[in-house]
């Protein structure tokens, strides 16, 4: 089994560091049309993180059964290397886009993201408001492990990959040098993605690089300044009911519907869904995520004129 560090672990203290700068600048030189800090939001994004880990080391025991047992049953081999490791990192961060872009467009996938996605602010606390259900994530990152890439290998990449998406939640840099923006994700285009605006739902669902956004149709420059949050928010603090909402919603939904068929699509279809056409204006803002690199469903035009809508549910309720 590959020695490698969990760089999450080893990047709490920089991630508190720099989120203490950031507020601690805001005092200095407040920004009056960002939206900063607030107390309450801070102290949820935080919780959200911190019960993340907690959930998130329950999910493993089975995701990593499941990969173990991938990984042994696949004839494949990637050794992990000096020149290996960047090509896992790559590899990684092209199922990362389809992941993130399916759980924008499949509601049950949607109702664990939308946490990420329910503050109205955006700061790096906000990177640390994580989903506690993210046993959805594992089915898009099998083909790696068939492929041969080792489960700790895969778990070093999507760890780095964390880290690297903590610094683009800022409202604090406006602009990195234009070669840099063509091929990497950064701030201005993940305030994009956390928007709730129109012409912004459902964009930008790169994690270290947004050249998949360019190739695959789902990329946004940011030109007028963000709102953030859901087009319909939820108005709490309760770390159970920011973590849950959605599903709750869906429940609700689903003893409403009035036939199997309409369940289906309460559940597997997009977020703002309803089995009539007057339902879809009632969608969400968050980035939308296809299932898979084959078969990802067609963009609602009601939610974004691009071929990609973020959408949310009556909470997309609740935002990489």
């Amino acid at each position: 089994m590959p020695n490698l560090p969990d760089v999450v672990l080893w990047s709490i203290p920089a991630f508190v560091l720099l989120a203490v700068v950031e507020m601690v600048s805001y005092r200095l030189h407040p920004d009056e049309g960002a939206q900063g800090y607030e107390a309450r939001d801070a102290a949820t994004s935080i919780g959200m993180g911190l019960g993340s880990l907690f959930f998130d080391f329950l999910w493993k025991i089975p995701i990593l059964a499941i990969y173990t047992a991938l990984y042994e049953l696949t004839p494949l081999r990637v050794p992990v290397l000096w020149w290996s490791v960047p090509l896992m990192l790559l590899g990684q961060d092209f199922f990362s886009y389809w992941s993130h872009r399916g759980h924008h467009v499949v509601r049950i996938l949607w109702a664990g993201h939308v946490v990420h996605h329910s503050s109205r602010r955006f700061n790096l606390t906000t990177a640390l408001r994580q989903p506690w259900t993210s046993l959805t994530v594992w089915p898009f990152y099998v083909p790696l492990v068939v492929a041969g890439v080792h489960p700790a290998a895969l778990a070093f990449c999507s760890s780095a990959s964390l880290v690297y998406q903590f610094w683009i939640h800022t409202e604090r840099i406006d602009r990195m040098p234009r070669w840099f923006e063509f091929v990497f994700n950064t701030p201005s285009h993940h305030r994009v993605h956390h928007a709730s605006q129109g012409g912004y739902l459902d964009r930008n669902f790169g994690g270290i690089l947004i050249v998949w956004d360019r190739l695959f149709g789902s990329f946004v420059a940011e030109t007028e300044r963000p709102r953030y949050g859901l087009t319909k928010n939820i108005d709490t603090y309760n770390l159970l009911e920011v973590a849950t909402h959605e599903y709750v919603s869906i429940a609700k939904d689903l003893r409403a519907a009035r036939d199997w068929r309409e369940r289906a699509g309460r559940v597997f279809r997009g977020p703002g869904w309803g089995p009539g056409a007057a339902a879809v204006a009632a969608s969400s803002p968050v980035a939308v995520q296809a299932p898979s690199p084959a078969a990802i469903p067609a963009p609602s035009p009601a939610a974004a004129p691009g071929p990609v809508a973020e959408t949310a549910p009556a909470a997309k309720s609740a935002p990489a």
